[in-house]
């Protein structure tokens, strides 16, 4: 059984997690993958205790030190998983400990996992965004460059451009622009400069209430929303570019 002691919660438990409970419970698997988001947003925190007095100087050159070395293993891909490490951020900070030893443990003053999922999880979709944003973009223009070739041909694809960039782009990008800094819900009694946390990880503004900020996760269920229609258009798209490659058509040929 794992100690209460080894977690990130459950600090008033006495008893151990029941091993059944341990592998339901684990996310690890999944989650991994914001292994980078949750570095970053680990530096910009120690930053914030640095200013706010609970770390000095040289603790926090130490800790950021040390989340560059757990960084560099993500990319390498040679970071270890432990047994214990039910998700991303216990995997991050139990590693952190074993580079810099008791240190690591003022990184969780005052933060709750709350605001690190959330954190994490705005991080990352701000960060996919700009990626289809950029795919999304280059099709634009290409549609564009080809419709002033062949206008007649290729103007059923244009009406897809307004979708594109208006949905994808402005809708999404407003959902996840709001920095972390709650607690665990009621906010940080830390005087945690939320202002530095939201120009380390380049969020537009600070979310103004907390509990909303922890708990809601809209933001999620409408980029699905713009996703799902996003892919309704590119599949309309392909079909057009099937059908165009038809002997009836042959406006183009599909390479092999």
């Amino acid at each position: 059984l794992l100690s209460q002691g080894d977690k990130l919660w459950g600090g008033r438990f006495s008893g151990s997690t029941d091993p059944v409970m341990e592998i339901l419970n684990a996310s690890i698997t999944t989650d991994q993958r914001l292994a980078e988001v949750d570095i970053q947003g680990s530096m910009a925190y120690a930053k914030a205790l640095e200013k706010a007095g609970i770390l000095s100087k040289t603790e926090l050159e130490k800790i950021l030190s040390g989340l560059e070395k757990i960084s560099e293993e993500w990319s390498k891909g040679i970071f270890v998983l432990k047994q214990s490490d039910e998700d991303i951020h216990t995997a991050n900070e139990r590693r952190l400990k074993e580079l810099i030893g008791d240190i690591a443990g003022k990184l969780h003053t005052g933060r709750s996992r709350n605001d690190q999922v959330v954190t994490d999880l705005k991080l990352f979709m701000k960060n996919s965004l700009s990626v289809i944003s950029t795919h999304l973009l280059q099709l634009i223009k290409t549609l564009v460059e080809r419709a002033a070739m062949e206008a007649f041909r290729e103007v059923s694809l244009l009406p897809a451009r307004a979708v594109l960039v208006g949905v994808c782009r402005l809708s999404c990008m407003t959902c996840v622009s709001f920095s972390p800094g709650s607690g665990a819900l009621a906010g940080n009694p830390l005087e945690i400069d939320r202002e530095l946390l939201r120009s380390e990880l380049d969020f537009a503004s600070i979310s103004l209430n907390s509990m909303d900020a922890i708990s809601e996760r809209d933001f999620v269920v409408e980029f699905l929303s713009v996703a799902t229609l996003l892919m309704i258009h590119l599949s309309k798209m392909a079909e057009d570019l099937i059908i165009y490659s038809t002997s009836e058509f042959g406006f183009l040929t599909l390479s092999d």
